[in-house]
């Protein structure tokens, strides 16, 4: 019995399996690995996979990106898009416009006609949104300002190549009505926009409530199957991509709450999928041809490399971002995207592609796509070296970020004893509302300038920044803050804060806010004072809620969490202080911390400290007492601790939570 594919899908998959593994070994990325995988089994390699099956593996490949293009989708939300409409349409034009005209002045002086130079430049303006995206999100950048700036430019470009292919054939000299197309497109694209938004207002989250109540496992996996597939197909019946479908997909999933179960599910198939992607990009290759040319191709390629990298930091300079942001942005998009190659297809039927320059085309895409996997991880790195060269001081006179806190109008001359709160997402604006309601002096750097104008109509002590330049910090008074929140997406950003925070003061106490409980020890020993940790805290409140369902006592519930709360951290801040070759002193597991007088009837509420003893029973040092509007700092045998107040003690960490179940719980 003869199964159609079978047999190219174990070659594939083997294969690839074979090539990675080697490929691990001397630490080259997977996907470098997968591309020649393709090389292998193409036509221009052991020709393993026919050509009567490169078609269907090319579906294979088109349903991978569907997928990846969907779990961004569930990790991103409306709110947060609407966030980046901004940089989809300034920093996309920007850069598709700016590639478009660069490529078309270079190829008509080299003697291209006008009509085959243009769509050269559609050809070389869009990028790999798979490859770029894949990377980002396995290091966890998606969220970071390039890695939104990488997503927003890349679903601009997604949007744009669908006008591209309907005015090929118009430069050709086969046009028909493009202006109606065009109309007759944005007509269907609103429409497609509005049934988005209603689906994730009302439809999908009551459809996946229902689905839930039924604990189906199979019927919830076929449902968001089902929701992915049928919305990608959608959008394609209207003219736009597959791939933006099935983003659009994901972006209606996450607005419920059943968004990570449904990431859960889609990441295998994702990998198996993206995989015949990758495939499918290296089997383009003429392996032969490469090697004839490969000096042509290979200065061609870096020079097209450069140019689409500094057009790219050109738009997200436009953006105003910050030297950093501009160029971990332009190192993102610097390669020849798959679009391109469908777009090909199009300028081959209408005249435009010889097949010499086509084949051009195929090996300068192809090798910019494999130079992109060791680029992207290392980009920091060429971030570092630039900020060492002595172009820097040029370029960042065009830059107007590190102008702006010189014209700050909000006051900054009375901030002492603050907060610094650096990043204003979920985190950064619920520590800000807390230092409000508490009556602490605070003040937020943002690198979203459209976040920075939202919150500066709001009234938010907020400043356009970013936090490693060490000016941003001096000039907000990081010297006399008492505390520095550092609630940021990108860890390597966060490392370079902790740093330029540690090179001005010593004294101010820095929490970090990470993703991973194996981040922590680096983070520590960088100077971080505290580090609280996602994963860590979202397991603490997943057997909280365990407990409270099985009825625990809530006193038991909290003093579980205080105990592996102070074993975790304490076990790290231990390693910390054995690894700090920092001059200052510190003391180990000792806290100041307020608490509140919650019940009369115990053994400590309207007795005198001599009575009660609580130094001697508790282990804790009383430094002070809030009554009222009033403090009592003079604290003597004599005084009494009455219900209601604010106690300011000190003590370890175990001390202080024994105390608090006195004044709390008897």
């Amino acid at each position: 019995m003869h199964i159609p594919l079978l047999q190219e899908i174990v070659i594939i998959l083997g294969l690839s399996a074979l090539v990675i593994y080697l490929f691990q070994r001397f630490n080259l990325p997977a996907i470098l690995g997968l591309l020649m995988t393709g090389v292998i089994v193409g036509p221009s390699g052991l020709a393993l996979i026919g050509s009567e099956a490169t078609h269907e593996v090319e579906m294979l490949a088109e349903i991978g990106v569907i997928l990846l293009l969907f779990i961004i989708g569930l990790e991103f939300s409306l709110k947060t898009l609407a966030s980046i409409q901004r940089i989809v349409l300034v920093g996309g034009a920007v850069q598709v416009g700016g590639t478009i005209l660069v490529t078309y002045i270079v190829a008509y002086f080299l003697g291209y006609p006008w009509g085959q130079a243009l769509f050269l430049g559609f050809l070389f303006a869009l990028s790999s949104t798979a490859i770029v995206l894949k990377i980002l999100q396995e290091s966890g950048e998606i969220n970071s300002p390039h890695g939104k700036i990488a997503l927003a430019i890349l679903i601009f470009q997604d949007i744009i190549v669908v006008p591209m292919m309907l005015f090929t054939p118009l430069i050709a000299g086969n046009g028909g009505n493009v202006v109606q197309a065009l109309l007759l497109l944005l007509l269907k694209a609103v429409v497609v926009i509005a049934l988005v938004l209603l689906s994730a207002r009302f439809l999908v989250p009551r459809l996946l409530h229902e689905i839930a109540r039924t604990r189906s496992r199979e019927l919830f996996i076929l449902s968001i199957i089902v929701i992915c597939f049928s919305v990608a197909w959608a959008t394609s019946q209207i003219g736009l991509s597959l791939a933006l479908g099935a983003f659009m997909a994901g972006l209606i999933i996450s607005e419920s709450e059943y968004s990570y179960q449904a990431t859960g599910i889609v990441i295998p198939f994702r990998e198996i999928f993206t995989s015949f992607f990758f495939v499918s990009i290296g089997m383009l290759l003429d392996v032969q041809f490469f090697l004839q040319h490969v000096l042509v191709i290979v200065g061609v390629t870096i020079v097209i490399m450069l140019l689409k990298a500094l057009i790219a930091a050109l738009a997200a300079l436009t953006l105003r971002y910050p030297m950093r942001t501009v160029l971990l942005s332009g190192l993102s998009l610097f390669q020849i995207g798959e679009f391109a190659f469908i777009l090909s297809i199009t300028g081959m039927q209408n005249g435009l592609l010889e097949d010499m320059t086509y084949q051009y085309f195929l090996a300068i895409s192809i090798l910019s796509m494999g130079i992109t996997p060791f680029v992207l991880p290392n980009a920091e790195v060429l971030v570092r070296l630039f900020e060492k060269s002595s172009l820097r001081k040029r370029v960042l006179q065009l830059n107007p970020i590190h102008t702006e806190p010189a014209n700050d109008t909000l006051e900054t001359d009375k901030l002492k004893d603050h907060v610094i709160v650096i990043g204003y997402g979920v985190t950064g604006q619920n520590v800000a509302r807390a230092a409000k309601s508490a009556r602490i002096p605070y003040a937020i750097i943002e690198l979203n300038a459209e976040t920075v104008r939202q919150a500066r109509e709001a009234g938010e002590p907020i400043h356009y920044g970013d936090a490693m330049n060490a000016f941003i910090l001096e000039h907000l008074k990081v010297y006399s803050a008492r505390v520095a929140v550092i609630a940021i997406h990108d860890l390597t950003a966060t490392k370079a804060i902790i740093t330029t925070i540690r090179s001005i003061c010593q004294t101010v106490h820095v929490i970090v806010r990470t993703r991973a409980v194996r981040e922590m020890e680096d983070l520590l020993q960088l100077g971080a004072n505290e580090v609280i940790p996602e994963e860590f805290e979202t397991s603490v409140e997943i057997f909280t809620r365990l407990l409270q369902r099985y009825l625990v006592p809530q006193d038991e519930v909290e003093a579980f969490i205080q105990d592996i709360r102070t074993e975790k951290y304490e076990m790290l801040r231990t390693y910390s202080h054995r690894q700090d070759n920092r001059s200052l002193p510190t003391i180990p597991n000792i806290n100041v911390t307020c608490l509140k007088v919650q019940h009369s009837s115990n053994d400590v509420v309207g007795k005198t400290l001599q009575e009660s003893n609580i130094r001697g029973a508790f282990g804790v040092n009383l430094l002070a007492i809030q009554r009222d509007a009033s403090f009592i700092t003079d604290i003597l045998p004599e005084t009494k601790i009455l219900q209601d107040d604010l106690l300011y003690v000190v003590g370890t960490s175990e001390a202080i939570s024994d105390f608090n179940k006195k004044i709390k719980y008897y």
